[in-house]
């Protein structure tokens, strides 16, 4: 059984000096406290002092998390990624959600060049109440909840003993922006969609084909095109579908940064919006009602996504209720889209 003056030997410092870290004491450098993380994880040291101090400490502090797919890449230039954009909105709900109830907020600045274990272990060294997770790999989602820690995920089901999520209903805003197109005439309908290994990606796709079926119509696979979330992905799968098809007369981007690729690509081809093609985003960032046209879309709920992310994790915390939360989209009808001009 590795003890803590194993740890110490290893990270060079005293065993006093392991416990005040341990227990978070500011007395600690960053740099002591690192290298004593460092020893905890190569030893596999699980100290009782972390659960302990977790019930008779816990601080007032949330940790807004996230683990993306590049392990170098940092919290918010991950967020800086035009396919995060609407996370932005959310963020700024969960923050003054957050500060209504009396806590704050904690982005650890260093925790992806770590296993998800790690980085655990350095909340649990910080004492934080909970976790809302704003995206993470399938590691990082089982490590959160095998960890114990109260933990809200926001665009993901995942749930536990302490876990639970938050997401938009993105099956049923699909199928209404379809339907709306269908609504106007439109049979011969594209999709672009972001990655389906994503919920969202795969909850939009399935909501495009379900509205196209109830319509009696068979869904084109080739007029389904899957790029990432970002512009310039939407962009050049814009570019090679029209380049390889023309025979549809509408839209339906799986995200408003989708959308604004497509625009650009039609743009291009010297095709009209919404004279030659409908196009419908999803999302309602705010730009997207300055955009030329302005664009329809399915508006997410940030509010209520940011601030149900933090009534939930405190119902977490005070063991009252831990249900999920699947929040309902709105369409919003603007210029870019338009009845089907026949003949």
């Amino acid at each position: 059984m590795v003890t803590s003056e194993q740890v110490a030997r290893l990270a060079g410092v005293s065993r006093a000096t392991v416990s005040r870290a341990l227990n978070g004491s500011a007395h600690v450098s960053e740099e002591t406290r690192e290298r004593i993380q460092a020893a905890i994880t190569a030893l596999g040291y699980e100290p009782d002092v972390v659960a302990q101090s977790l019930v008779r400490q816990r601080s007032h502090v949330l940790a807004i998390s996230l683990f993306p797919e590049d392990d170098n890449e940092k919290f918010l230039a991950h967020l800086g990624q035009t396919s995060q954009y609407m996370y932005l909105d959310v963020l700024k709900n969960i923050e003054r959600e957050a500060r209504s109830v009396g806590y704050d907020l904690l982005v650890p600045s260093r925790p992806l060049g770590h296993s998800p274990k790690h980085y655990i272990q350095s909340l649990q060294t910080r004492h934080v109440a909970g976790v809302i997770m704003l995206h993470a790999t399938e590691e990082g989602i089982q490590a959160l909840i095998d960890s114990n820690l109260p933990t809200v995920f926001v665009d993901r089901i995942a749930q536990g003993k302490r876990a639970t999520y938050v997401k938009s209903d993105n099956l049923d805003g699909a199928h209404q922006a379809t339907e709306h197109l269908l609504s106007l005439g439109h049979r011969h309908i594209a999709m672009l969609t972001g990655k389906t290994a994503d919920l969202a990606g795969m909850e939009r796709l399935q909501g495009f084909q379900q509205a196209l079926t109830l319509a009696g119509i068979k869904p084109d696979s080739g007029l389904v095109r899957h790029s990432g979330w970002n512009i310039s992905e939407a962009y050049e799968a814009a570019k090679t579908l029209l380049a390889e098809r023309r025979d549809f007369t509408a839209i339906v981007a799986a995200s408003d940064m989708i959308a604004m690729g497509v625009l650009r690509a039609l743009n291009e081809q010297g095709m009209r919006v919404p004279e030659d093609i409908s196009l419908i985003g999803f999302d309602d960032v705010e730009f997207s009602q300055y955009t030329y046209p302005p664009l329809t879309t399915m508006r997410q709920d940030c509010a209520a996504m940011g601030q149900g992310a933090v009534q939930r994790l405190m119902c977490l915390l005070s063991e009252t209720e831990d249900t999920p939360l699947n929040i309902p989209t709105q369409l919003v009808i603007r210029q870019s889209t338009a009845p089907l001009l026949r003949g």
